[in-house]
């Protein structure tokens, strides 16, 4: 018997006779490979959209329609939607190969006549497993490749149509003198580009002066802010930044008595320090950042309409990273590869079902909360490949098991299921996981497999 122990992640046997899938079970273990068998087209897509898959075996005929062909190509179609990347090998009665044909222009690789040639298969699936590790050791060669270069900047992460406006905006208004407002909520990286504003413009070589406006307390407000001369001579925000920019950070904190001080010197360009008549000239582009929602602040009286005016000469709005869904997976290999480099690790890579989980969350924390979440991933990776356990994302929907009422054998087996879903059926981490060794777990699946279950490893 040919054992290849590279194999881990399992082949999809899709087919609705139980003895064609005994059958291809049966060959398949005896040749190393593991499988998960399914019974409709309904349950493979269901198991695509949950899980890894090496290579899919997809019957054409179904019980609704034995002779067209017609629900297996429309699976074809769904399955190359849902995963683009998985080799597709169709199945076919003898003297349809029309039918199989049409399969391999919706995106098949390969097809076998039942009764299939046992060795022909076996040639054929590992053809596409083949391709399958060639096209994910490419891969990782890019990595390693980007790895050895200057990472790009995150800034400039931006394949999404949205996030691709608001570079060109910024790039626009950046080599001007108007003062900038930034919108966006909690983690969507407003100072980052606000210091990207001073950068690209023409004051990028004198002081970019950052203050949180929310961390000012009233008191000493116009002290900081403008300096003071008493008892100490200080200068304040203003004239550090002088000749460069100033950024006001959340800066609808402001206490609405202060900002009428603010708007003066904004509007003058000429500040007095506390503890003196003399006046000073200072010139400040001020790039200013918030999360509120700024019509409601100054219906409720929190925020001057008049000072808004002068502070939003230019505006730019965030997008949240929810919204920008084709720069998550670009923006986690970014943060993965500095976060190598910082470490002085080799390259790691994200797997499929990690990046279908990293585009499948929420983000309510938006770039912050990913940057953390791949930080966490490298930082406690035991492979060079982070999966989507790895990632530790709770998805929406998803909950603990549920063990109560089940008997002992059936929640070990809800148990070895969860493991090996969890862990792509990777057979070694889900014996890890589990805290039991490979041979005992070979040993649950196989008194699994007696009670009729369809996984096998």
């Amino acid at each position: 018997m040919y054992q290849d122990h590279r194999v881990q992640v399992p082949v999809l046997v899709v087919d609705d006779h139980p003895d064609v899938r005994l059958a291809m079970r049966m060959l398949l273990r005896s040749e190393g490979i593991p499988s998960v068998e399914v019974d409709s087209p309904a349950a493979a897509l269901d198991a695509v959209s949950r899980s890894e898959f090496a290579c899919a075996v997809v019957d054409l005929n179904y019980s609704a329609d034995t002779i067209s062909g017609r629900e297996g190509l429309e699976l074809v179609l769904r399955i190359r939607e849902e995963a683009p990347e998985l080799p597709l090998v169709v199945m076919t009665a003898w003297g349809s190969i029309d039918v199989a044909v049409q399969a391999m222009r919706l995106g098949a690789a390969d097809f076998i006549e039942k009764p299939w040639n046992n060795a022909r298969l076996i040639h054929t699936l590992r053809g596409q497993i083949a391709l399958r590790e060639i096209r994910e050791e490419n891969r990782r060669l890019r990595t390693e490749t980007a790895l050895s270069r200057q990472s790009g900047d995150m800034l400039r992460v931006c394949e999404s149509s949205a996030m691709r406006r608001v570079v060109e905006l910024i790039e626009r208004i950046a080599v001007g003198d108007a003062n900038v407002l930034i919108l966006g909520e909690n983690g969507t990286g407003k100072s980052l580009f606000a210091r990207e504003i001073h950068a690209l413009s023409k004051r990028a070589e004198q002081p970019a002066i950052r203050v949180d406006m929310g961390s000012l307390p009233d008191a000493r407000f116009a002290d900081e802010m403008f300096g003071e001369d008493k008892p100490v001579p200080r200068s304040g925000r203003f004239e550090l930044a002088d000749g460069g920019s100033l950024i006001m950070e959340e800066v609808t904190n402001i206490h609405p008595l202060q900002q009428a001080k603010l708007l003066r010197v904004i509007e003058e360009g000429e500040l007095e320090r506390g503890g003196t008549m003399r006046t000073r000239r200072v010139d400040v582009r001020i790039i200013s950042t918030t999360n509120a929602d700024l019509d409601a602040a100054i219906r409720n009286d929190r925020f001057r309409r008049d000072l808004l005016y002068r502070l939003n000469a230019m505006q730019v709005r965030l997008p949240a990273l929810r919204e920008r869904q084709e720069d998550i997976v670009p923006l986690a290999r970014h943060f993965m590869l500095r976060d190598c480099q910082r470490r002085g690790s080799g390259a790691m890579t994200f797997s499929p079902s990690a990046e279908r989980v990293l585009r499948g969350y929420d983000w309510p924390g938006n770039v912050r909360e990913l940057e953390h979440a791949v930080e966490r991933a490298v930082l406690l990776a035991n492979h060079d490949t982070i999966d989507a356990e790895g990632l530790a994302l709770r998805r929406p929907g998803d909950t603990p098991l549920a063990l109560d009422g089940l008997t002992l054998p059936e929640a070990e087996e809800l148990l070895v299921r969860n493991a090996l879903e969890r862990n792509e059926h990777n057979l070694q981490r889900a014996a890890d996981a589990l805290g039991i060794s490979r041979q005992a777990l070979y040993r649950r699946l196989g008194k699994q497999r007696t009670k009729g279950a369809e996984l096998t490893g």
